[in-house]
Order: C-alpha cells, then sequence, then structure tokens
C-alpha cells in the first residue's frame, strides 16, 4: 500500500451520467455536498486547490453527504442529466442530495462515514498498464487476473484511445442479484465484494457482469510472502483456488486515508479516488478537486448505462474519445 505523495470487451457501449450535481452557496450546508466552509480558502479555486493534507480531514469526518441515484435513462450525459433533476426523491433544490437522502442509501441504523466512488480521466491516460501492474503487485495476482483492465479503442474517427475498467462497483450490482450463496455482497460504503469463504465457484456472477470485471481462480501455484494477517474481502490476499475474485476498490486503503494501488500506481494521475458523502476526490499528483463539480464542469459519462447497474466509477472524455466504440479492439 501507498500513501498519498505528490510524487508518490465486450459489446459496443454507450455514454451514460450518474446524477451528482455540483451544490451552489448555501448558508448551512445542508443543501450542499461540503459546508462552504469546508472549501479552500480562495472561492475562486475551490474546485482545484484543496490540500490534500484538507482531503484527509473531510474523509475522517461525517461532511453534508451526497448520494448517487441512477435513473436508467440512456445517452443522457451527467451535466445534461444534472440541469434539469425533478425535486423529488430527497434532492435538493440545487440538484444536490440532502444528508437524509444520503443516510437512505446505506444503513439506516449506523450510516457509514464515506461512500467511495472513482472518476477515471481518459484524456491523461497513455495506456502504460502501470496501474494493472500495480494492482496484480498488491494482490499477488496472476497475469490472466486483470482486476484493472486496460482496453485500447478505436472511435468513430479511427483515433485509438485507452480505457481502464475496475469492478464498476454498481448501485445495481448484477452479480449480486444472481450468487445461489451470497457470498456477493455490498457492503455499507457501496463496494461490492466477495465472501471467498462461501463462494463455492459457480461462477453464475461472472456470467452476470456486463462489464466482465470477474475471474475464476484457477491457479493453485501462486507464491505468497508470509501474511500476517487472514484473508477478508476487503482484502482478498491469497485468492482461493475454485473462488471468483474481483476489484475490491482497495477499501482498505481508502479507509486508512491511503489511495487505491491503481491511482497510487498511475504516473499520469489519471486515476481518482472520491469520497461522495465529503464530495472531495484526489490522485497520486496530489490534484485534489470537488467531486462534484469535477464530474460537471467535465460531463462526465459512466460505462453501459444500458445495462441499468448505476456504476460508480465515471470517465471524463477529455479527448472526445467515444465509449460508443468498438471495445473488442485489441486490449
Amino acid at each position: 500500500m501507498r500513501k498519498l505523495s505528490k510524487n508518490s470487451a465486450q459489446a459496443p457501449v454507450e455514454p451514460g451520467f450518474i446524477p451528482l450535481e455540483p451544490c451552489s452557496t448555501s448558508t448551512d450546508g445542508q443543501g450542499c455536498p461540503v459546508p462552504a466552509a469546508s472549501l479552500a480558502e480562495d472561492p475562486a479555486k475551490d474546485a482545484k486547490n484543496l490540500s490534500r493534507r484538507r482531503f484527509l480531514s473531510m474523509f475522517g469526518a461525517v461532511a453534508g453527504a451526497t448520494a448517487v441515484l441512477g435513473t436508467g435513462i440512456e445517452l443522457l450525459s451527467y451535466r445534461a442529466y444534472a440541469q434539469g433533476i425533478p425535486k423529488t426523491n430527497g434532492w435538493s433544490g440545487n440538484g444536490g442530495m440532502t444528508g437524509s437522502g444520503a443516510a437512505d442509501m446505506a444503513s439506516t441504523i449506523a450510516p457509514p462515514t464515506h461512500q467511495w466512488a472513482m472518476v477515471i480521466d481518459l484524456s491523461m491516460c497513455n495506456g502504460c498498464g502501470s496501474c494493472t501492474a500495480a494492482c496484480q503487485k498488491a494482490h499477488y495476482l496472476t497475469p490472466d487476473q486483470t482486476w484493472m483492465k486496460v482496453f485500447t479503442l478505436t472511435d468513430s474517427l479511427g483515433q485509438t484511445y485507452h480505457l481502464p475498467r475496475p469492478c464498476m462497483q454498481c448501485e445495481n450490482p448484477p452479480c449480486l442479484h444472481v450468487c445461489p450463496v451470497h457470498a456477493t455482497f455490498r457492503q455499507d460504503q457501496g463496494v461490492v465484494l466477495v465472501n471467498q469463504d462461501r463462494c463455492i465457484g459457480c461462477r453464475m456472477c461472472m456470467a452476470a457482469c456486463p462489464y466482465e470485471a470477474r475471474y475464476f481462480n484457477w491457479n493453485s501455484d501462486v507464491k505468497y510472502p508470509p501474511i500476517p494477517v487472514a484473508a477478508t474481502p476487503e482484502f482478498p490476499v491469497p485468492q482461493r483456488l475454485g473462488t471468483v475474485g474481483k476489484c475490491t476498490f482497495c477499501v482498505g486503503n481508502l479507509n486508512h486515508g491511503l489511495l487505491s494501488e491503481c491511482s497510487a500506481g498511475c504516473p499520469m494521475g489519471a486515476i481518482y479516488n472520491g469520497d461522495l458523502k465529503t464530495d472531495v476526490a484526489v490522485n497520486a499528483l496530489g490534484s485534489t478537486v470537488k467531486l462534484s463539480k469535477f464530474l460537471y464542469d467535465h460531463d462526465a459519462v459512466t460505462y453501459k448505462p444500458s445495462e441499468n447497474t448505476h456504476p460508480r466509477v465515471w470517465y471524463i472524455l477529455g479527448h472526445g474519445q467515444d465509449l460508443g466504440a468498438d471495445s473488442t479492439a485489441k486490449s
């Protein structure tokens, strides 16, 4: 695991969204994901100049919360939806989620302190594969276990670009619904995990995942160093033969103020770890942003909205990349 540091395919798909609009100024903070007093001192630079120290303090506090509520409307971007969002279902007039609405999305008994998300800026991704390598090294995965897989795609103009694909951490995960033994579960911070003590290796979850983000553990010859703690769903090392594994969002890292391995390993700073509760996201280069404004300003999209899964991973199409391109291209 690495600490925060400044130095530190399937069928064609379509762009989509998750509604999480940046809020306007609020006197009491209830209409905003982050109270105005929590932002950077210079209002003109609040989107990108929040300090990493403030980011960590936000992670440790329960600020005014934000939730993601997927709508299933296709071919509509994040920004277009946010501008016309109705004042219903717990949403405030400025498009932000109220604190009570956010609490409803998780445990009603003890609302969690974080709701994890990820943003991948495709304009910064050069396809180097460092994110994949970092993930595999940290989790002792075999070469075929690409929890973070980087696709090379071709857009409608014939230009190639790169698409990193982690687990989408869906709000409506089809893998969870088909598991006959409830080995797949969604914990209260919104991260979908696998309990390998329960998994029977039936692979129904693999068939159900529209992102091909689950992997069967065929190999029993992986060499692991001595590990002082037992494997858990949050840190499933070593992987168990005959079970299914997947990206965990490195939730154990996040809960200890660390970046996910893929984000920490990205030399371009293309991968941001975000917290929907505090409306903050950060990358390995120390760039810290207000999450909702970052998504809104860049008109972020989600992957395969037609599947109605409502991912917690957003993409920024910085150079006009088309997520409707042929993802069967070489990867």
